[in-house]
């Protein structure tokens, strides 16, 4: 964050409130390099199967669960049948499909009496046409293409979409992209952060016609801006805070109660983005419905919020990304009527799936003696495959997948070729992602090929065992 006023840029933008520049960016960000997302972050779901599994066999089981219990009632006066009726699931910000694939293949092999697999409904939804289409094109969902349909619409606001007809909702990483204050105590007011856009002075020498640049970025003229230099990652950003203007806020008797935990000046994330999915979660979930789950990484640790140092966000290829505050997403979600709410780590979720202990691919590189700031670039790529090798001597996945692993440029030419043969030689159902989880099993069986490049088995025991971080990525649910 710029702070020295005479050594500004170029001003592309007045002062905002932070969420409404993060909206700005996000509809840049997303119509300038909406094809090439995994170029700047992966998620859980991008390539890898095992949280999407979990979420079909915890539908599944939730589903036959309730419908039995039904079925000692009384017969309704319709005389309907409960196979008869459908089964929406609505997916927020489907990423590339990998997600809904992987649910709708699980589903449908847990399903071997076809009671509720045939039923389902699954309908993904995100404001953007072209991460539709995109999503629609995943190869493995062409075996459930008669049970896919998608929504193009806010996720905050789902007008086509009727009230009480929904059995589950899934949102996977998607609340830290969604609208989100900054918030703190400022003696007897409570302030929040705006933020003013400027062009780096090395980009600003670059762009010709500088009115056409800044009244397109402005408009977020996408057509014009592909013209430009790319631009995103040379943004330059003031930042003040101001006094909190309550009629843009929803939630404020909420918001205010929760701020009396948190001491003067310090700054917590307010996700009003993931408050209003909640919001629309409890119009369109049925009476009976299995209910909402969200996925993203924060904490409801109120140490935590209450640490002046803790990381409210990161930027990815420009666009903002923010812990989530679960602690207060709980409280919202209670306001609104939702009385069972339930939080979890997303590795506790996955794993008690799995019944076993399982941890991430990257917390298993985490765990070797060399890892971190002490290796360059290419000896962290090169640790990473020889450590997906060693893994897939005995990792069997049920999909084929070629793992996506571009060799950075700064790898010295001999040792290219050594990483490039290991790429080649990986098997299509081996580790599908470097965001991958990995089970005990697995590791036990791999501990030799393991050990050999530098692991310790006793050290990666002690990580499948340990408690989640302060930040992590956690499961919310409610209904």
């Amino acid at each position: 964050m710029l702070q020295d006023a005479d050594a500004l840029p170029q001003l592309i933008g007045e002062y905002k409130p932070l969420d409404q520049w993060q909206t700005h960016l996000n509809r840049l960000f997303y119509g300038l390099r909406g094809d090439t997302l995994r170029s700047y972050y992966q998620t859980f779901a991008s390539a890898d199967f095992r949280l999407a599994h979990a979420l079909a066999a915890d539908y599944f089981e939730r589903v036959t669960k309730r419908e039995k219990a039904q079925s000692r009632l009384p017969a309704p006066s319709d005389r309907s049948t409960k196979v008869e009726s459908g089964l929406t699931v609505l997916e927020l910000g489907p990423g590339n499909g990998n997600l809904a694939a992987c649910f709708l293949s699980h589903l449908k092999v847990l399903d071997k009496d076809g009671t509720v697999y045939p039923r389902v409904r699954y309908v993904m939804v995100d404001w953007e046409r072209v991460i539709l289409d995109q999503a629609l094109l995943h190869p493995d969902l062409a075996a459930h293409r008669s049970q896919v349909d998608t929504y193009c619409g806010s996720v905050e606001h789902l007008e086509g979409i009727a009230d009480a007809t929904v059995d589950r909702i899934i949102c996977n990483e998607l609340w830290n992209d969604l609208p989100t204050k900054l918030l703190a105590k400022h003696g007897g007011e409570i302030e929040e952060e705006y933020l003013r856009p400027n062009l780096s002075e090395f980009l600003h020498a670059e762009i010709q016609d500088w009115s056409a640049f800044v009244r397109a970025f402005q408009e977020q003229n996408l057509a014009v801006l592909k013209t430009f230099p790319p631009f995103l990652d040379e943004l330059v950003w003031e930042k003040e805070y101001r006094k909190i203007e309550w009629k843009d806020v929803p939630y404020r008797k909420t918001i205010v109660e929760f701020l009396q935990s948190i001491d003067q000046e310090v700054v917590v994330p307010v996700n009003i983005g993931a408050f209003a999915t909640l919001k629309e979660a409890k119009r369109l979930l049925a009476p009976n419905a299995i209910g909402f789950s969200a996925f993203d990484a924060g904490t409801e640790d109120m140490n935590v919020l209450n640490d002046p140092e803790k990381p409210c966000y990161g930027q990815f290829g420009g666009q903002y990304s923010f812990m989530v505050n679960f602690a207060l997403v709980n409280a919202v979600a209670k306001h609104m009527g939702m009385a069972h709410t339930t939080f979890e780590s997303q590795r506790e979720f996955v794993g008690r799936s799995l019944n076993t202990n399982a941890m991430t691919l990257m917390d298993l590189l985490a765990t070797h003696p060399s890892a971190g700031p002490r290796l360059q670039v290419w000896e962290q790529d090169r640790l990473v495959l020889k450590t997906i090798r060693a893994l897939n001597e005995t990792f069997e996945s049920p999909y084929r997948r070629r793992l996506e692993f571009p060799l950075g440029a700064t790898i010295p030419p001999e040792e290219r070729e050594t990483l490039g043969a290991i790429l080649r030689a990986l098997k299509e159902n081996g580790i599908p992602d470097t965001v991958a989880y990995v089970t005990e099993e697995e590791l036990m069986r791999a501990q030799k090929d393991l050990e050999s490049i530098g692991y310790d088995g006793t050290v990666i025991n002690m990580a499948l065992s340990a408690p989640p971080g302060s930040v992590e990525y956690c499961h919310f649910s409610c209904r």
